[in-house]
């Protein structure tokens, strides 16, 4: 097999490949008896048909069969003793194939780029101040207090605005009387999000009650089943319960970990949010000088790697929009726009962090993943052996590692950094 490789750009490669005939020959013949063994000819067992005919009434298919076999295994056998690793599968732009003579074929393909980095350390840099605020702690409680919140039932009063309501909801439209399907649901009473006639109707309801109403829904509104229409409602209220909040004192504070008072419950989430903001503030303090390394670095970012990363960011951006808020087209078109800008920086990051990381021959040992897993397990009040099991059924532990050594070469910036 001879090979030739052509740098297109930093991060673009092509390969010509020349897979000689013997080797090809000796593929064909063996395709060619794949198919007369499955192949139901007139007047031949299989198998036993002549391979000339074979050949003539499958030419195309075998043709194809022997480029899938032949193809795939030449450019990974020849990249790999090249020591390339392309990003995604290499596109073949050019292939000539006829018995007897060698089968060539061109193809392209992205490689990470050689990052040729500036000087990193010394960078001059402004300090993140950190602060916490009474109003910080007070929320940190009250949510830790929403969290502890029992329901109790409700047999004595009608719904009010923050119960949380069972209901049975049937509806028709009006134009053809045809039913909708039934409903069975758990709606927090007076939420913003709920339809406006829905909260109305709901207040004052006691279990067992119904209420009928009419919504009019808007002619784009995101159900096309409903955009529109004129729906009546029958609800029905199956079950109410109460959201009851325990109080906040020092009673409240044991329950809530090895606390004598309320007041030592209050420093460690001073303590919480001060790590995590001084986290924050040297991430930031990094980006800062990350930024400063690749203003002045042109680095050939790989087309596939912006298209993975693009397409991973507007996923994750769309599935956190509540879904009566998913975007409009023209939002669309300017959230990619975003999202591709964003994917740009986040990988400039990553392989400026990367070289660093290569510069400096850091490494994560398996005691630092340790205790990783046991911070993980603490932070979510689970076991060590659970996190552990987690982390290798679902095969994240390399992916741990590599954060945990991008958040090394992160730490490393900023001590190495001159902060103002």
């Amino acid at each position: 097999m001879k090979s030739e490789i052509k740098k297109l750009s930093d991060c673009k490669r092509e390969i010509e490949l020349e897979i000689e005939p013997e080797e090809v020959i000796k593929e064909l013949e063996k395709i060619v008896a794949q198919f007369s063994n499955r192949a139901k000819i007139p007047g031949f067992r299989p198998g036993k048909a002549p391979k000339n005919l074979i050949k003539q009434r499958y030419y195309p298919e075998i043709k194809e069969s022997l480029i899938n076999s032949l193809v795939p295994k030449a450019l990974n056998s020849e990249l790999k003793a090249q020591n390339l690793n392309p990003i995604g599968m290499p596109v073949v732009n050019d292939l000539f194939f006829q018995e007897g003579q060698p089968l060539r074929l061109k193809a392209q393909f992205e490689v990470l780029p050689d990052v040729k980095l500036p000087e990193y350390k010394k960078i001059k840099v402004k300090k993140k101040k950190v602060s916490v605020s009474e109003q910080e702690i007070s929320q940190s409680l009250e949510q830790l207090q929403s969290r502890s919140a029992e329901y109790i039932p409700v047999e004595s009063r009608g719904v009010v605005d923050g119960d949380f309501v069972v209901v049975e909801l049937k509806g028709k439209y009006t134009k053809t009387n045809k039913l909708l399907p039934t409903e069975k649901a758990v709606v927090l009473a007076g939420h913003p999000e709920n339809e406006k006639t829905l909260n109305q109707n709901l207040i004052g309801l006691k279990s067992g009650e119904e209420s009928n109403f009419i919504l009019t829904y808007d002619k784009d509104h995101q159900n096309p089943k409903l955009a529109g229409e004129k729906i009546e409602y029958n609800l029905k209220v199956t079950s109410i319960k109460e959201k009851k909040l325990p109080k906040i004192n020092d009673d409240f504070a044991k329950d809530h970990g090895e606390f004598e008072s309320l007041k030592d419950l209050k420093k460690e989430i001073r303590n919480e949010i001060t790590a995590s903001k001084e986290k924050a503030a040297k991430m930031d303090m990094a980006e800062d000088i990350i930024k400063k390394i690749y203003d002045n670095l042109n680095i050939c970012l790989p087309e596939t790697l912006i298209e993975q990363e693009y397409v991973a960011i507007l996923k994750r951006h769309i599935a956190s929009l509540p879904q009566q808020q998913q975007p409009s087209k023209e939002d669309f078109e300017k959230l990619k726009n975003e999202a591709k800008i964003k994917a740009e920086q986040n990988i400039k990051n990553h392989l400026i962090l990367q070289k660093i990381a290569e510069n400096e021959n850091m490494q994560i040992s398996d005691g630092e993943i340790e205790e990783e897993l046991k911070a993980i397990a603490k932070a979510n009040k689970v076991t060590f052996a659970q996190v552990v099991d987690s982390v290798n059924k679902e095969g994240k532990r390399e992916e741990l590692r590599n954060n945990l050594l991008l958040q090394k070469t992160v730490d490393f910036l900023v001590e190495n950094a001159i902060i103002e």
